[in-house]
């Protein structure tokens, strides 16, 4: 304990050089922890915006992810009820839900144009969608829908080629099961926006039932499990593959492509940036404590001279380092803190980004855990700072010490 109130001290003997380092090791904290809660919480939200577009994961015909098929349901799954209900048996298992994905054209009677279908269960497909769909005019699919009315939502950029309007009738043009066309009109029910241009330009919903009957099957394409926390996905998926090995599975990783992508990128730029502040503590650091053991050369000598070893001289210097990073970190987390909190009560949006329509907000979501490495990288950075500016002059003679001017 008195070394380290001797450390302290010897800090405070140049107060206006300890709070320049304070600062710069405090500023560098705040930076690393600002970028990284940033790119975490961009992490998470396109991992949950993947994991509620795809479900965490998706079972369906062993061949389907892997082959293509020669017709539309060619690898869909059969009887898919019972399967459906032995899943959501699982307690880990919040949502099942059965998907059509099927492709056609769709037509007012003077345009045309492709369409990427979805036909989907309205009862708990909108409910696991939450913000990352947004109805932009109308409403969502009846979950009473009349077999002789059919309904279809489009995305916004398909409704503006064809100047849809709610209430207004189209027609969906696919191949069935057997290789014929088959056509059936639909009413305009919502018109929604996934933020993403190319998937509004071709996206269509409509509910299971419509295009079960458009394609003449009873088949579904896949079922998406959305468990009740994400980070039981490969767990889960480990047991059930082991469990229903003769069906195809897949986890929401597998089709997230943008996440992926995004989180590669600010990887290295992030882990770029967060060298290069280290890198600055620690030169300031060891700025700093060489200063000091320069000015104090005369000093090492006088201690050494009555007694002290030279490792106990270079501790002394590296609690003084310590100090200055303990300190240093206290505020930058302070900081760092304080603008996650004012960032979450200000709400700021942040322009779409690059492919995108939607803007999104500002945030900073700063997990425990690197708070801790945080501190213990920076701590680090300083011990190895203090000690070798501080290990040649400790372990210099006792004369060359004391007659250094």
């Amino acid at each position: 304990m008195k070394w380290l109130k001797l450390a302290i001290k010897n800090v405070l003997r140049n107060r206006r050089r300890a709070l320049v380092t304070i600062l710069i090791t405090a500023v560098g904290v705040a930076a690393i922890l600002i970028g990284g809660g940033f790119a975490n919480f961009t992490y998470v939200s396109l991992k949950e915006m993947a994991a509620r577009s795809s479900g965490h994961l998706i079972v369906a015909h062993k061949d389907y992810f892997d082959k293509e098929e020669s017709v539309p349901m060619e690898f869909g799954l059969n009887d898919f009820s019972s399967l459906a209900k032995k899943l959501k048996s699982d307690e880990d298992i919040r949502y099942v839900i059965p998907k059509v994905e099927f492709t056609g054209l769709i037509s007012n009677g003077e345009k045309s144009t492709i369409f990427m279908g979805s036909g989907v269960d309205p009862k708990y497909e909108f409910k696991v969608k939450g913000p990352f769909l947004t109805i932009d005019d109308g409403n969502i699919l009846s979950k009473r829908e009349k077999e002789n009315n059919p309904q279809v939502m489009l995305g916004k950029k398909m409704a503006k080629y064809f100047n849809a309007k709610i209430n207004d009738s189209l027609t969906l043009l696919s191949t069935t099961v057997d290789g014929s066309l088959n056509a059936i009109d639909v009413t305009v029910q919502g018109i929604f926006s996934t933020g993403i241009p190319e998937l509004d330009k071709r996206s269509i919903l409509v509910n299971i039932n419509t295009a079960q009957s458009l394609l003449s099957t009873d088949k579904i394409s896949n079922l998406a499990l959305h468990l009740r926390e994400t980070e039981a996905t490969f767990s889960k998926y480990n047991k059930l593959t082991r469990e229903y090995a003769d069906l195809g599975w897949q986890t929401w990783l597998d089709t997230a492509f943008f996440y992926v992508g995004v989180k590669e990128l600010y990887n290295r730029i992030f882990g770029l940036l967060g060298f290069i502040i280290i890198m600055m503590v620690f030169f300031s650091i060891y700025n700093t404590v060489n200063m000091s053991v320069v000015e104090r050369t005369r000093e090492i000598g006088t201690l050494r001279a009555i007694g002290t070893y030279s490792n106990e001289v270079t501790r002394n210097f590296v609690l003084e380092g310590l100090v200055i990073s303990f300190i240093g970190a206290s505020i930058g987390i302070s900081i760092a803190a304080l603008t996650s909190l004012g960032l979450s009560i200000a709400e700021i949006q942040m322009p779409p980004p690059p492919g995108r329509t939607s803007s999104y907000p500002l945030a900073v979501d700063i997990p425990v855990n690197l708070y801790l490495i945080t501190a213990a990288i920076v701590t680090v950075v300083c011990i190895i700072a203090s000690w070798l500016s501080s290990y040649k002059a400790s372990n210099k003679s006792i004369v060359g010490a004391l007659s250094h001017v």
